[in-house]
Parts: C-alpha cells; sequence; structure tokens
C-alpha cells in the first residue's frame, strides 16, 4: 500500500476499493495464482452446488409421501461435504490473501509458494477464530428464533397490520446485527493472522476497532452480501431453474460469467477487510511497527530472524 497510517484513516468506502482493487498489481503473479487455486474453486463451489441439489430436492418433492432414503442420504452427504469445503476454502483463501497483502506492506518478498507456506500456521488461528464466531452465529440465531416464537404468541395474528409490521421490525434487526457480526468476524480473521491473537480475544479486538468505523464496516459488508445475493439469485434462476426458457448454450454462457464475477467479488473482499484493518488502526492512532509485523509474518515460516540493524530498520519503514 502506497498510503501511509495517516492518510487511512480518512479513507471513505469508494477510497477503500481504489485501494483495495490497486494491490494486485504490485505481485500480479501471486494473486493470480491464489485467485485461480483457492478463490475460483470456493466461488465456483458457492454457485455450482445447486446444481447438483436441485434434482434432489425436485424428486423428494415430486412425491413426499414416497420412500426416499436414498435421495436422503444423498442429499445429507453432498451437503456435508459441500461445507467442508466452503469452509476450508474461506479460511484458505482469507489466509493467503490476508498474508500476502501484508508481506507487500512491510516490503518482505512475497510470492506464491512462501504464501502457501504459510497458510498451515495461518489456518491454526483463523480456525479458533471461526469457531468463537460460529458459537456467536448460534447463540445470536437462537435467540432471533425465541424472540419470533415470542412475537407469534404476543402479537395477535388477525391483526395483519401489526403483525406485518412487527415482523419487519425484527427481521432488519436481524439483518443489522448479522452484517455486524458479519463484519466482527472478517476483521477478526485479519487480526488473527497480523497480531499475536486469535478465537475470543481476536473478536475482542476487532470489536474495539470497529468502534467509530461501524458505519463504513456496515456499508462495506452490506455491500458485499447484497452483490453476492444478487449473483446467487441470478444464478439460480437462469442457470438452475432456467432449462424451460433458456437454452444449454445461454445457460453455459451466463453461468460462467457470473462465477467469473463472484471470482473478482470473493478476491475484491478479501482484500478490503485486509485494507480496512489497517484503515481501523489508523482510526484508533495505533501505529503498526512494520518490522515487528515483518517478523511475525516471517515466524509463519519458520524464518530465524535476526536483530535489525539501524539501516535495515529504515529501509522497512520507508
Amino acid at each position: 500500500m502506497d498510503l501511509s497510517l495517516e492518510e487511512l484513516q480518512f479513507l471513505t468506502i469508494p477510497d477503500i476499493l481504489k485501494e483495495s482493487v490497486s494491490i494486485p498489481k504490485q505481485s500480479p503473479k501471486t494473486f493470480y495464482l491464489t485467485t485461480l487455486s483457492l478463490i475460483f474453486p470456493l466461488s465456483f463451489a458457492i454457485l455450482a452446488h445447486s446444481l447438483f441439489t436441485h434434482p434432489i430436492l425436485s424428486q423428494l418433492q415430486a412425491d413426499p409421501a414416497g420412500s426416499h432414503t436414498s435421495q436422503w442420504t444423498k442429499l445429507l452427504t453432498f451437503q456435508f461435504c459441500y461445507l467442508i469445503f466452503l469452509f476450508a476454502f474461506s479460511l484458505l483463501s482469507t489466509a493467503a490473501v490476508v498474508f500476502t497483502v501484508a508481506s507487500l506492506y512491510t516490503s518482505k518478498p512475497v510470492s506464491f509458494s512462501s504464501t502457501m507456506a504459510a497458510i498451515p500456521s495461518v489456518f491454526k488461528r483463523l480456525f479458533v477464530t471461526f469457531m468463537w464466531v460460529t458459537l456467536t452465529m448460534v447463540i445470536y440465531n437462537v435467540i432471533f428464533i425465541g424472540f419470533l416464537v415470542l412475537l407469534i404468541i404476543a402479537v395477535d395474528t388477525e391483526n395483519v397490520p401489526l403483525f406485518l409490521f412487527s415482523m419487519v421490525v425484527v427481521f432488519v434487526l436481524f439483518l443489522v446485527v448479522h452484517v455486524y457480526i458479519s463484519a466482527l468476524w472478517h476483521l477478526a480473521s485479519v487480526v488473527s493472522v497480523l497480531e499475536p491473537v486469535y478465537g475470543f480475544a481476536a473478536m475482542k479486538k476487532s470489536y474495539e476497532l470497529l468502534k467509530g468505523r461501524t458505519r463504513i464496516a456496515f456499508g462495506l459488508v452490506f455491500g458485499y452480501l447484497a452483490i453476492c445475493g444478487v449473483i446467487n439469485a441470478l444464478f439460480g434462476s437462469i442457470v438452475v431453474h432456467g432449462g424451460d426458457s433458456y437454452g444449454v448454450l445461454p445457460r453455459i454462457l451466463v453461468g460462467g460469467f457470473l462465477v467469473g464475477v463472484l471470482v473478482i467479488v470473493n478476491l475484491v473482499g478479501l482484500l478490503v477487510q485486509s485494507v480496512f484493518y489497517y484503515v481501523c488502526k489508523s482510526y484508533h492512532h495505533q501505529g503498526i511497527d512494520k518490522s515487528a509485523l515483518y517478523d511475525h509474518l516471517g515466524g509463519y515460516l519458520g524464518e530465524y530472524v535476526p536483530l535489525k540493524s539501524s539501516i535495515q530498520m529504515e529501509n522497512l519503514d520507508a
């Protein structure tokens, strides 16, 4: 990144996006290989999994009273494998991009091989943080379902306007909290890679960093989720369910185009969360010691980092 910490704190959402998309130009080969090997499979799986589950669900809906033990087994097995794949590649992609961006920031030599070598150590930290976020999400969803049950019991369902208004309010609150937890998770992932904390400590750190930058975080995360939602909706309506309205070739072309768009969106999203970390650090006037970060990143590779001379320190801060 070419901007100083002082300049980063004043970045708006368009500025953050502009800064993020410029990062791959500093090491195009590394980002190209990372995108091809990690982000593309992740994006393809997100969209294409419905192509496999749709025929099974159609069979189950066609004869709901029939015995479909084999179909249910196939569906549950596929969904389990899909979630494991999604979870693994999501963390791998996050680890690779955050590590690469931080390496570029500290002027540390970066390559695809060095990034892949660092991933195993980074993955462990991200996994622990992800489990804490998952626990938070589970508790939050249980509370939300409880509120829905209480709403249905407490509100007179015959009073349609009041009932609908209450449902809208609850779902808006659910959306706001969901977006906030997502922002907390993304920032905690970066913290887990770049600082000597992870798990609950990383979530606490990200909570502190989000203070004062919550609106920007909300805008970035909501925009990302909205774009992904539109892409998924188009893929489902045209590629998965559009067999009677569209030919095979148009569906293949549209499907390929949407996968490509999602790859770009996911890459930019990962870059944005890395840049946003530095924006939050700058906003809270928390300086980043490049030499310490340089050593921290080298630790993932098992490197022995000798004590730097004053000349080396000056080169890092240049």
